[in-house]
């Protein structure tokens, strides 16, 4: 069903108390793939399809993740009133029931379906979980939507170029106004895709001129796959400055273009055999300072030249790029923004909000419903069903002891635990929507421990051993620690720790000084709360290493079983499972 024939049967659709619930289903088909249920505009719940595929950065098809939705509310596909989708480069050829593979609607299906541009998706999924009733949204990603599958570009500023150059054209950045109702393109601009250029011995994955596309590159050139985006922002402080000092991109006209003959300076991509990192080290990450010193400046470039277009005090920042925190930070600092909001899915797991919130606030014409700020989105596991994972992990791994106890109240025993050095991994309410461990899927420790990152990096996480951690705080003990204090209750804002806490709290350090904050109150995740305040009853201490509950290359711990079975597989020193402590 097409976009216009779509608001002709909901335009005399008026929600009453009492009636029937308005469900919509936002999905995202493209990578990062993930589906969101809203009931009467509210999220009742959302997943990532990796979660449950258990394949890192799985798309292309939602069977999985819709299905998750629909169970997890109780209803059946007929009790949707509308499925709002997006892709990247497909549009009309996207059917109902197949797409990569079965979908989980029917051929016959009547619900009403919508596809959307991809960066409309993006800036919707900053609207529906912003603080704010009216907005401008900047949008920033690796590759959108053809320019011809948009439909936002109607009054909005297009360089000339995207239509009088030969060329498919995908989004690079959109920049839009939200008046509380409606969403409206300001600036949109596209990049030609060249997939077939060969000319250096390195290539951008799709758009010539993307940030987040040559940032992506960068990543493959360093560790051989481009979704280490954050594993190259991790490199950076490694490296020396001034060895690299060639300009990456031309900031000209409110636009930024890569400077095409810069590939030519990737010469040497890391090869696991040939060139491991770790006797190569010094050379990516002087690379990795080097790009991520230009991609800040081109970002803030665009900001700037976005703000001065159409400024506005509440601005929404959504995309892959959006998830740099060190750009981030440099954006929220130097740009003069009063209110900025950086949508915590920013990447494309975040679409299927988007499609969602759309749905809702232009299809259905209904007013946006305020959302309470919490990513935790994912469905809760009730205690019985532990106990159930608890006695199939026994039958299927008869030679372990799973030694397991019951406490009314865990907060306690877990914070006394981590006092005495024990290394955690805590498991409670529904998992975070997003990258980030946000204090329900998440592996804890005392940042005082000593080796502590080492110990995790080497032992439980299986990962490279510069990779950083970052701390959960008390929101109001933040300035204690670090020295900018900013709200961060996403993980996506970095901090420089006061030199009177490096040395004692060197496990969330990185090596030029600076954390990637978690700022946590008691509104949306009480139980870590509670468990930093009793931390600090303890230690002194309102602070907690906090890393995501995975190893690498896997995703984040979706299930109690998942859990109980890394649990097993590593050096944790116990496991907390809402009620349930569990010890080797």
């Amino acid at each position: 069903m097409n976009y216009f024939r779509c608001q002709s049967v909901f335009k005399n659709m008026h929600h009453i108390k009492g009636e029937k619930p308005i469900y919509i289903l936002g999905t995202g088909l493209s990578h990062n793939g993930s589906s969101c249920l809203l009931k009467d505009g509210k999220i009742v719940v959302a997943i990532e399809k990796e979660r449950l595929s258990r394949v890192k950065h799985d798309g292309g098809n939602d069977f999985l993740s819709v299905q998750y939705c629909l169970n997890h509310a109780g209803i059946s596909v007929n009790d949707l009133s509308l499925v709002v989708q997006v892709a990247n480069f497909e549009k009309e050829n996207i059917q109902k029931h197949k797409f990569i593979g079965k979908r989980f609607f029917t051929e016959n299906c009547t619900v009403p379906f919508i596809t959307i541009s991809h960066h409309l998706a993006h800036a919707y999924s900053a609207i529906g979980t912003c603080p704010y009733k009216e907005c401008n949204v900047l949008v920033i990603d690796g590759c959108g939507s053809p320019y011809h599958h948009c439909e936002d570009l109607q009054g909005a500023v297009i360089p000339t170029d995207t239509n009088s150059t030969p060329g498919l054209y995908a989004e690079k950045d959109s920049y839009y106004h939200f008046n509380g109702s409606h969403l409206q393109a300001l600036y949109k601009d596209f990049s030609v895709i060249e997939l077939f250029n060969r000319k250096y011995p390195v290539h951008l994955p799709t758009s010539s001129h993307s940030i987040g596309g040559f940032y992506s590159m960068v990543s493959n050139y360093c560790f051989g796959n481009l979704d280490d985006a954050g594993k190259l922002m991790g490199l950076a402080p490694y490296g020396r400055a001034g060895v690299y000092t060639t300009p990456i991109f031309a900031l000209e006209n409110g636009r930024v273009h890569l400077i095409e003959a810069v590939l030519a300076l990737f010469d040497k991509p890391m090869q696991v055999e040939e060139r491991p990192l770790k006797t190569h080290f010094q050379y990516y990450a002087d690379i990795a300072k080097w790009v991520q010193t230009e991609t800040e400046k081109a970002i803030q470039y665009i900001f700037n030249a976005r703000l001065a277009f159409n400024k506005h005090e509440n601005i929404c920042y959504a995309g892959g790029v959006a998830l740099n925190a060190v750009a981030n930070t440099r954006i929220l600092r130097q740009t003069g923004i009063k209110n900025l909001y950086i949508e915590p899915a920013a990447g494309d797991n975040g679409l299927a909000l988007g499609c969602a919130f759309y749905g809702w606030i232009e299809i259905l014409k209904q007013p946006k419903i305020p959302h309470t700020g919490s990513t935790l989105l994912g469905a809760g596991y009730a205690n019985n069903t532990i106990e159930e994972a608890i006695t199939q992990y026994r039958i299927n791994n008869p030679d372990i002891i799973v030694k397991y106890t019951f406490y009314d109240d865990v907060i306690n025993p877990t914070a006394t635990l981590l006092a005495e050095g024990k290394i955690i991994g805590w498991f409670q309410q529904g998992a975070e929507f997003g990258p980030r461990a946000l204090g329900c899927r998440s592996i804890l420790a005392d940042p005082r421990k000593k080796n502590v990152q080492q110990l995790i990096n080497s032992n439980i996480k299986f990962r490279e051993d510069f990779r950083p951690f970052a701390p959960s705080v008390l929101a109001k003990e933040v300035k204690n620690y670090f020295e900018y204090g900013h709200e961060s209750p996403y993980m996506i804002l970095i901090d420089r720790i006061k030199p009177e806490w490096k040395e004692a709290l060197a496990g969330i350090v990185h090596v030029d000084g600076t954390c990637r904050v978690q700022t946590v109150t008691a509104d949306w995740n009480k139980p870590f709360y509670d468990l930093l305040e009793a931390f600090k009853a303890k230690t002194g201490i309102a602070v907690l290493l906090n890393t995501s509950f995975n190893k690498k290359g896997m995703p984040i711990v979706e299930t109690p079983y998942e859990a109980i079975d890394f649990f097993y597989q590593c050096r944790l020193d116990v496991l907390v499972l809402n009620n349930y402590i569990i010890k080797k």
